[in-house]
């Protein structure tokens, strides 16, 4: 076994640490975003309704004073409803496609351009932990955790590139910091050798493609949320009421959510159902047999059921909308309880001492 190298080890943690502290500050520079963002969208809406009032103004003098009067008494109902109201859309607000449109977002683009580079920091920091350890760094909760961050926020900036999804750069960094805040406090362990059980190919194979499964199913999460958000925002400012969540006017409509989060866990369900087949031929390898209803195989298998059955409905059965999206909620919620709760609280072939992923 390759000797251990605890000072690179150390540099590891340290690395990580500054990542963490980095994602904070994104978080914040994306939470600013939607801040600053929604504030500019209400008062463009404004000023197109005060331009609209006032062009009907000059063409009905006689109904010229008490359209005043109706300016004065609703200009603030008028800057909370949407422009598309009025005939107009904002630039602000995001369109279907989710393409990049012409307006600057300073706050928006410090945000990406600091969760770059804490993805750099916290890239090198998961590389040193394998140098250190002379193998993948996968081997337990905190590798697992810390390479899951490392690779959310890698799919994140990647989509970047082709669609605007910063809208969602709130939900995704801070579901980061809540990964690298558990590796942290909650599953550090020393860099250590591995337990015979996943001294193999296969963990290289296995763990890998679970945690890039893992990473999209994260993506898709925090947009069925937002879909739901989005639906009941759609639903209120339809029946006249007051838009009392302006800052989802930079988010497309649920029905562009869905879309986006049905592509990609179509793409994340074929890489779990590969994680599947391997960790079956891997037990094969190690213990003699393809399946044998382990807690962790089990909990394996009902996340591939209930993504299936998220793609099934959708595609087949006109399953669409909320309950769409709170199928994929809950196929999340069983991914957390699988890497979480079964790693911990069950015993099993998969437990090593409580720390293991695999």
């Amino acid at each position: 076994m390759p000797e251990i190298n605890e000072q690179l080890g150390e540099y590891s943690a340290l690395f990580i640490l500054l990542a963490g502290v980095t994602y904070a500050v994104a978080f914040c520079a994306f939470t600013w975003d939607l801040v600053v963002s929604s504030r500019t969208t209400r008062a463009i809406e404004a000023q197109s309704q005060q331009a609209q009032l006032m062009k009907t103004a000059e063409r009905q003098p006689a109904a010229a004073a008490a359209t005043a009067a109706s300016v004065n008494g609703s200009t603030l109902d008028l800057a909370e409803r949407p422009s598309s109201r009025s005939g107009e859309r904002s630039p602000m607000i995001a369109d279907e496609s989710m393409k990049y449109g012409s307006e600057r977002r300073v706050a928006a683009r410090a945000a990406v351009a600091l969760t770059l580079l804490a993805t750099l920091i916290c890239g090198a920091g998961v590389l040193m932990r394998g140098l250190a350890a002379g193998r993948v760094p996968w081997g337990n909760m905190y590798e697992f955790c810390t390479t899951g961050g490392f690779l959310v926020a890698a799919v994140f900036l990647i989509v970047l590139t082709r669609r605007d999804l910063r809208f969602l750069g709130t939900f995704v960094v801070g579901l980061v910091l809540v990964m690298l805040f558990a590796a942290s406090s909650a599953f550090w362990v020393p860099v250590g050798h591995l337990v015979p059980a996943l001294q193999s190919y296969w963990l290289v194979i296995h763990v890998s493609i679970a945690v890039l499964s893992a990473a999209l199913f994260t993506l898709t999460f925090a947009m069925s949320v937002l879909q739901l958000v989005q639906t009941r925002r759609e639903n209120q400012l339809a029946e006249g009421l007051t838009d009392r969540l302006p800052f989802m006017r930079l988010a497309p409509s649920a029905l562009s959510l869905e879309n986006l989060s049905y592509r990609l866990n179509a793409i994340a369900f074929v890489g779990w159902t590969l994680t599947l087949i391997f960790g079956a031929m891997w037990a094969e390898k190690a213990w003699g047999r393809y399946w044998g209803w382990d807690t962790k195989e089990v909990w394996t298998f009902v996340i591939w059921v209930v993504y299936a059955g998220y793609l099934h409905a959708r595609a087949t059965r006109g399953w669409t909308g909320t309950r769409a999206a709170w199928l994929s909620i809950v196929g999340y919620a069983c991914v957390v309880f699988n890497f979480t709760a079964v790693n911990i609280f069950f015993s099993g072939l998969h437990s090593y001492g409580g720390v293991s992923p695999s």
